[in-house]
């Protein structure tokens, strides 16, 4: 079986069930694990170079959404009768459930297996240890400038329920919508949890906040988690998910 993936963290799904050594091609943002570098690029998530996928004669394409790439691809890979298959966690639970799938599709169901239940074990944990705390109002920091927020996602909310958090903009109508700062002021969350891997980045941020007098960061309460850890819906979701659940509780 010979994989293309049309998302990093389907690259991580698919090294987490102990079939990446099957992916021939992958995109330009599939930068985990390490290995994962090395793999041929044929594109990024909005285009592909359709003959370059022809060439490498796969027997599956990966994707997440039926769109970019996906949709580029999807008429041709119809023709030929090579498999589109769709992997959109839209819950924590669905990661490890996958990571089972693709195990059974690549009959690596022996690294697959225990892999799956290690994650299932991390979730279960989070579940009885959070469970039944006090609430944290919770705002997700993406972009700087202009500011964009995390909206109705249902994996990322997901994430926050587990933890006892509530994202305050969860209900909007878009996944990553657009907000002001004045907003954000009103609402006054308990915490900011801003998308950034350097700890600087978090230093900035939380003196940004503070100079708004913005309660959450006159407390301190501002965290950083690495952006690729939190945002991608792959194996690392759950790390990350048991870092926003310490950095809530710090703050409750």
């Amino acid at each position: 079986m010979r994989a293309i993936t049309l998302a990093p963290h389907l690259t991580e799904l698919m090294y987490a069930a102990g079939a990446g050594s099957r992916i021939v091609a992958t995109v330009t943002s599939s930068d985990f694990p390490p290995s994962a570098r090395l793999i041929p690029r044929i594109g990024n998530g909005l285009s592909v170079n359709i003959e370059q996928v022809l060439a490498l004669k796969p027997d599956v394409v990966l994707a997440w959404q039926p769109s970019g790439a996906a949709q580029t691809l999807a008429p041709t890979l119809a023709a030929l009768h090579i498999p589109l298959i769709y992997m959109a966690p839209r819950q924590l639970q669905d990661i490890p459930a996958d990571i089972l799938k693709l195990g059974e599709l690549f009959g690596t169901q022996t690294n697959a297996r225990p892999q799956a239940a290690a994650l299932s074990r991390r979730l279960a944990a989070l579940a009885t240890k959070y469970g039944g705390r006090r609430l944290v109002s919770t705002f997700i920091e993406v972009g700087t400038a202009p500011l964009y927020t995390i909206g109705r996602d249902p994996l990322i909310n997901d994430a926050l329920r587990l933890c006892g958090g509530i994202n305050i903009y969860a209900h909007t109508a878009l996944a990553a919508p657009q907000i002001s700062v004045e907003n954000v002021l009103v609402k006054q969350p308990d915490v900011i949890i801003t998308a950034a891997s350097r700890p600087s980045s978090q230093a900035q941020r939380l003196a940004y906040w503070s100079r708004l007098r913005l309660p959450a960061a006159l407390k301190h309460h501002v965290y950083a988690i690495d952006p690729d850890e939190l945002f991608r819906p792959g194996p690392r979701l759950i790390a990350a998910s048991e870092k926003l659940c310490r950095e809530l509780d710090w703050a409750r």
